[in-house]
């Protein structure tokens, strides 16, 4: 497993589709994952450190969790099959629950948990970007801090 970092996310066009970019810490390989526009919205609103008026599911989740005792230790997207990602919740219990990577990935955000990516995925699925083509994701970044949450709809998947 390889730890990931969530740079953010944007909205694909011409399809209008919301991903989600992770960077391989350590590494040059990033993970585009597509995402639905609900999911995009939560990742941004955590990165950006809002809190909506009333708590969106993932808030929920991650409130309930601290209610109940439950520590979330990691997420890890584990799979890619048919052009489908797959992750799991892993609890200090020992635990582990079956998500989707991008409510996976919100609530990572909103816990501090670290994200993980098995090898075969990153190997699959992975885009290497070298460090003379840093300055390209650094424009990605630059876009990421230009958009707002709102910017994604509210349509949910």
């Amino acid at each position: 497993m390889n730890e990931l970092d969530v740079v953010g996310v944007r909205v694909e066009m011409p399809s209008n589709q919301p991903i989600v970019l992770l960077r391989e810490v350590g590494g040059d390989r990033y993970l585009p994952i597509w995402i639905g526009p609900g999911e995009a919205t939560a990742i941004a609103f955590a990165q950006q450190g809002m809190a909506p008026a009333r708590p969106l599911t993932h808030d929920l989740f991650k409130d309930v969790l601290e209610a109940v005792g439950q520590e979330l230790t990691e997420v890890r997207i584990t799979d890619l099959r048919e052009g489908v990602f797959y992750a799991e919740l892993v609890f200090a219990s020992g635990i582990e629950v079956s998500a989707r990577p991008s409510d996976a990935i919100a609530l990572a955000l909103r816990t501090g948990t670290p994200i993980y990516g098995s090898d075969g995925v990153l190997d699959d699925a992975g885009i290497a970007i070298p460090d003379e083509q840093e300055d390209e994701v650094e424009k990605f970044r630059e876009f990421l801090d230009q958009i707002s949450p709102e910017d994604f709809g509210t349509n949910s998947q």
